[in-house]
């Protein structure tokens, strides 16, 4: 292909990418597992070398073990990332047939997304449609003091609607190869991200329900929860293209990794307003009552 330089690690040039051993992916397993354990630990309240017999206490861990997972993980995100992006644009190995398989995998991990948020809908629902007895069979519950919709989560949602536009304000910009444009772009939709999270943190800190005080806390903060944690990786992924922005990494013809960026980012902007309409607007302010159905 003209003007274009093939990578290769047979001695012959090929359109392909044939990916070299990486210690990333076992470190990866490594560091997601301690995550994991980290977060059991903390969640049944596991202390170290205890031992009750002999009046030993023991270490509590405590979310020390989350703390060391989660570094670990953005440790391997760091390295792991930087390899990548030196395979792009040093060695130039994301040839225009590698970045086909690049989109379709992309396209995939999202569709699994979509499924992951289709299981919490589905529990919210399930629950919203059908209260039982021990809530009354009203939805939501008599004894929870719901959020308002048309408050704070109205101003996040305009706050996500607002970063989709700053993110499709910095495609058009690396599209017309204006590099300057696209940073700023970039910048300001890394900006909203945070202030999003804030504005998600405030409201779980004033909330007047616990994750553990019944099916409606459960159901609310595991939904808009795990949302919380997509649009903090995404402000992570799209904090990471804004550096390569600066640094000229992208062109007309080579942006990939800003695209898959773009895209993580809407389906977060598109999940955020079936949550907004569904939870948020349904779920606290119409709900259901089939306690008329129940009186003997």
């Amino acid at each position: 292909m003209a003007g274009h330089i093939e990578y290769s690690t047979t001695g012959k040039p090929h359109p392909y990418h044939l990916v070299r051993p990486s210690i990333w992916p076992l470190a990866g397993s490594l560091a997601g597992g301690l995550l994991a354990v980290g977060a059991l630990m903390y969640l049944h309240d596991v202390s170290l070398f205890a031992d009750p017999e002999k009046g030993v206490a023991g270490y509590k861990v405590g979310l020390n073990g989350v703390y060391l997972g989660l570094l670990a993980v953005l440790l391997v995100m760091f390295g792991w990332w930087k390899d990548v992006i030196y395979e792009s644009v040093k060695e130039r190995a994301h040839t225009p047939i590698a970045a086909i398989g690049l989109r379709y995998g992309m396209s995939l991990f999202i569709a699994s997304e979509v499924m992951f948020f289709v299981a919490f809908f589905w529990a919210f629902f399930n629950a919203a449609f059908f209260p039982g007895e021990q809530i009354g069979y009203v939805w939501p519950p008599a004894n929870i003091h719901t959020v308002d919709p048309f408050d704070l989560p109205f101003l996040m949602t305009m706050i996500l609607l607002l970063s989709g536009c700053t993110v499709t304000w910095a495609h058009h910009a690396i599209l017309s190869g204006n590099n300057k444009d696209a940073v700023t772009a970039l910048g300001v939709t890394v900006f909203l991200g945070v202030v999003f999270l804030c504005f998600q943190v405030y409201e779980y800190a004033h909330a007047h329900f616990g994750f553990t005080e019944g099916i409606y806390p459960s159901a609310f903060y595991m939904a808009t929860g795990f949302h919380g944690f997509h649009v903090f990786v995404g402000t992570i992924f799209l904090f990471v293209c804004w550096i390569r922005a600066m640094k000229g990494h992208f062109t007309p013809e080579r942006h990939f990794g800003f695209e898959a960026a773009a895209w993580y980012w809407h389906f977060v902007d598109v999940v955020w307003l079936f949550l907004f309409v569904a939870i948020y607007w349904w779920g606290n302010m119409v709900g259901m009552d089939l306690s008329a159905l129940h009186k003997p």
